[in-house]
């Protein structure tokens, strides 16, 4: 594929990613993420709480409960439930991953992320880029 077509296709993954975000009860930030492995959605998620509890992310003081499931967890959670693979996917994410989620991208296969806001702890970003994951930035705003 082009450069060009390339990009073309992602922005049209991430504006899809980013009405996914829509889905989350979360009130702080909605997040969105699909996972795309040969121009084939294998997965998509949103930041929310685990199946079975009630759908509220915040607790009485506005901070996220610690159990809160983040977009990109959700989505390679859906991938290890499924038939798919994540190995050479590409995650598009509305917000760059945590630390967290970035280690579960990387031994997931995930090969290549884009997203369009930077979280605030770039340390996600570092440690992608460190094992090797392709990284793009591409900003909607």
């Amino acid at each position: 594929m082009t450069p060009e077509k390339q990009h073309k296709y992602d922005v049209a993954y991430l504006k899809m990613a980013k009405e996914w975000a829509k889905l989350s009860y979360c009130k702080r930030r909605q997040v969105g993420a699909l996972i795309v492995k040969g121009k084939m959605i294998i997965s998509d998620g949103y930041n929310g709480t685990p199946t079975g509890f009630e759908n509220i992310c915040e607790d009485d003081d506005n901070y996220t409960k610690w159990y809160v499931l983040h977009a990109e967890a959700n989505a390679i959670l859906k991938v290890a439930a499924s038939t798919q693979s994540c190995y050479g996917a590409t995650l598009y994410i509305t917000m760059s991953p945590c630390k967290e989620c970035s280690k579960l991208i990387h031994q997931s296969g995930i090969k290549r992320v884009v997203y369009a806001q930077k979280y605030k702890d770039d340390s996600g970003l570092i440690f992608l880029e460190k094992a090797g994951v392709e990284l793009e930035h591409i900003n909607q705003e």
